[in-house]
């Protein structure tokens, strides 16, 4: 239903950062920047949110650049594929991807990719974030995140907690509270977040980490109890429930994104321009409202804002990975 909301949304509207090289920051923007189709690359099937954001975008662009703007999706490999094919891209504007906030963990798996998650890719923006949720089934003896702490201090490996699979985002928002602190839980992945959410509501786990979109519908309907966001704030979606900061892990935030990238090289008069453009986009009142519904927050930083955010995330991604002996599988 949300997703048929979004699409419905979308189909309506009529209207890291790796620094560049010398040579490609020298090189002069094509003249009447672009002259034909742009491609934008999405790393996982058609109906997913990443996919939704991207073809809002590339609509909105579509209008802005009077060219085509096609969305490209290739799935497969944990998103590795598709994201190749950018990184041996052209860097001239015309090809592009959207992705996860999986590319920043990628790298922390000791997978061998076939590219440098940094050197090999310009950062455009970050086009959203959007915070994970931790919740319980509702017999489970918790209702704040210190309660969780306590519990599994007193259980030690005893506590289970559902996520959408090893090495997804769910599973090292876990990991990452486990290793802020010092706590055992006992993981329970599954194949996707809708089977991980059903497993915490039919009892199969105590708690469940999942998108807080995802989550609330059931929080809502009284089938799970929400115990804290990951965001550094609270979600506008659900104002009443606390952050991990707030509930006794200080300095704790995880908030996944969709970020838009391009090969490395990209010229700076290009770059810009396409950044301006997204950034537009996302702030049009229509394209805010099916972020809304998505229970997502609108971005639409600066290249070098999202890079920034992209090469601590991968080196913050490491830690916890090492130190929970996560690898890819």
């Amino acid at each position: 239903m949300r997703r048929s909301i979004s699409l419905i949304l979308l189909a309506g509207l009529v209207g890291v950062a790796h620094a560049a090289t010398p040579s490609a920051q020298d090189r002069p923007a094509p003249r009447d920047y672009p002259t034909k189709p742009v491609r934008i690359i999405v790393p996982q099937s058609p109906g997913a949110s990443t996919d939704l954001t991207a073809r809002l975008v590339a609509q909105g662009l579509n209008e802005a650049f009077r060219q085509p703007v096609i969305v490209d999706n290739r799935p497969g490999s944990s998103g590795i594929a598709g994201t190749e094919l950018v990184a041996r891209a052209a860097p001239d504007g015309y090809t592009l991807m959207v992705v996860a906030s999986s590319f920043s963990i990628n790298p922390a798996l000791g997978r061998k990719l076939p590219y440098d998650s940094i050197r090999d890719f310009t950062t455009v923006t970050q086009l959203s974030k959007f915070p994970n949720m931790l919740a319980a089934h509702p017999s489970t003896p918790v209702k704040t995140l210190r309660d969780v702490i306590s519990l599994a201090k007193a259980k030690p490996g005893q506590i289970t907690y559902a996520s959408a699979g090893v090495a997804t985002g769910t599973h090292m928002t876990a990991e990452l509270l486990k290793f802020m602190t010092g706590i055992d839980l006992l993981h329970v992945p599954y194949k996707g977040g809708g089977p991980s959410m059903t497993a915490a509501m039919g009892g199969q786990t105590q708690l469940v980490i999942g998108t807080s979109v995802g989550l609330l519908t059931y929080v809502r309907a009284g089938k799970l109890r929400a115990i804290a966001v990951t965001s550094a704030q609270r979600t506008e979606a659900a104002p009443d429930i606390p952050t991990f900061a707030e509930s006794g892990v200080p300095n704790y935030e995880h908030e996944p994104w969709n970020g838009m990238f391009g090969p490395a090289g990209i010229p700076k008069p290009v770059l810009a321009r396409v950044n301006s453009e997204v950034v537009r986009i996302l702030h049009l009142p229509d394209v805010k409202k099916v972020f809304e519904i998505e229970a997502a927050d609108v971005v639409g930083s600066t290249p070098e804002q999202f890079g920034a955010i992209v090469r601590a995330e991968i080196a913050k991604w490491t830690k916890v990975a090492k130190a929970a002996g996560i690898k890819a599988e």
